[in-house]
């Protein structure tokens, strides 16, 4: 296990921890983001080259709607947070832990009434890497959000997730678009499967967004690359959901680009000085990409099930 200072795309120390073929690089310096996720030489997360060395204080525009690419997370529900520049692109302060640890800490921000805290660990077995964001009120009155994650893969690939049996959606999901248009029964289509109980989305479907109310704590993501990028972390069937449809996950495509995935946390009501915290735990492994085809759903659920939070 090792961790140190390096300078990647454009930033300047940036954290490195690597841990036999495994290894993460946190960057600091917009949006508390982690930049690389690699097993083998090999980084999962979509990276765009405009953004190289973007700073909200250089006051020019982000390289576009998805910037900051890779390891993103936000805070919700998605429609009545108030923009949050400092928290998305701001400055964040990081402090090594020990030799897999980091800690992040953004900016205190007035607009949100919130600050945030990111710690980041990595283990060698599997890639295994925690990530936890906690939302502290610094405000002097309640506050109401919610963890959003925001990861960017590298497109093409195809995005997993475990129906729920029980789902107050006929297909077990729903889709967003186009416009502002929610679908509680949306057609079949070529890219999109239901196969052994796994939703399988294997390429850029006809609209942007799929949104589901997971029982199983869990989503996948097969890259081109052959890298099965799994995250596992809490559901809570008995809390509320933040989101217009009260999903706790969902999938973003931005064409063959790019595919955004992660869970969502449910709604938290923070009093001042408190804190809510939220734990994603991440995996990634090789895995044989298939092409544009169902992977096999037994296989996928093993591994799900040897893996522990």
């Amino acid at each position: 296990m090792e961790t140190r200072l390096i300078d990647l795309r454009g930033y300047k120390d940036c954290i490195e921890i690597t841990h036999g073929d495994s290894r993460v690089v946190i960057e600091p310096n917009c949006g508390g983001r982690i930049l690389c996720y690699e097993y083998k030489g090999i980084n999962v997360l979509y990276i765009n080259p405009a953004d190289d060395g973007y700073l909200l204080e250089s006051g020019k525009s982000p390289a576009g709607p998805s910037s900051p690419c890779a390891g993103r997370c936000d805070i919700g529900p998605e429609m009545t947070t108030p923009p949050h520049p400092d928290l998305w692109l701001g400055n964040w302060i990081a402090r090594i832990q020990d030799d897999q640890s980091v800690e992040m800490t953004s900016m205190m921000d007035h607009e949100t009434g919130i600050q945030l805290t990111r710690t980041i660990s990595l283990e060698e077995h599997f890639a295994k890497l925690k990530f936890t964001q906690s939302i502290l009120n610094i405000s002097e009155t309640p506050k109401q959000y919610a963890h959003w994650s925001r990861t960017l893969c590298k497109g093409g690939g195809i995005a997993i997730a475990p129906v729920n049996q029980a789902s107050r959606f006929p297909h077990g999901y729903l889709t967003y678009g186009p416009g502002d248009v929610i679908n509680y029964r949306p057609e079949c289509e070529p890219n999109v499967c239901i196969h052994e109980g796994l939703l399988q989305i294997f390429g850029p479907p006809s609209t942007h967004k799929f949104a589901m109310d997971l029982s199983e704590g869990w989503l996948a993501y097969l890259s081109r690359d052959s890298l099965l990028f799994v995250k596992k972390f809490p559901v809570y069937p008995g809390r509320v959901y933040g989101e217009i449809a009260a999903n706790n996950m969902s999938f973003c495509y931005t064409g063959e680009e790019m595919c955004e995935a992660g869970p969502l946390g449910p709604l938290e009501v923070i009093q001042p000085s408190y804190e809510a915290s939220f734990t994603e735990t991440w995996y990634l492994m090789e895995y044989d990409y298939p092409g544009k085809t169902a992977v096999k759903s037994s296989d996928i659920q093993k591994i799900i099930d040897i893996l522990v939070m």
